[in-house]
């Protein structure tokens, strides 16, 4: 049996594109859709919007379950994000 090189010199390319060889895929394409991965972010980076225990479901304090409701939100968020921009690829 004969092993096969992983780089042979017969004509195949390599799997992965260089950046001098993708073109444009290395621009920065801003999208206003991408701009609702913001909406987590600002939700939950300052802590003045959920620093504080009131009001309380299930015993629970206000800054956990807040910070817990963040978790659905932002991945709904990002499959949105992902599913309108999956096609630029």
């Amino acid at each position: 049996m004969s092993e096969h090189p992983k780089h042979s010199s017969s004509g195949h390319h390599d799997p992965i594109p260089h950046p001098a060889q993708s073109g444009s895929r290395g621009r920065i394409n801003f999208r206003p859709v991408n701009l609702l991965l913001l909406i987590p972010l600002i939700g939950t980076l300052p802590p003045m919007f959920y620093n504080k225990t009131a009001p309380s479901i299930g015993g629970m304090p206000f800054f956990y379950w807040y910070q817990l409701l963040w978790i659905p939100i932002s991945v709904t968020l990002t499959y949105l994000v992902y599913r309108t921009t999956r096609g630029e690829r």
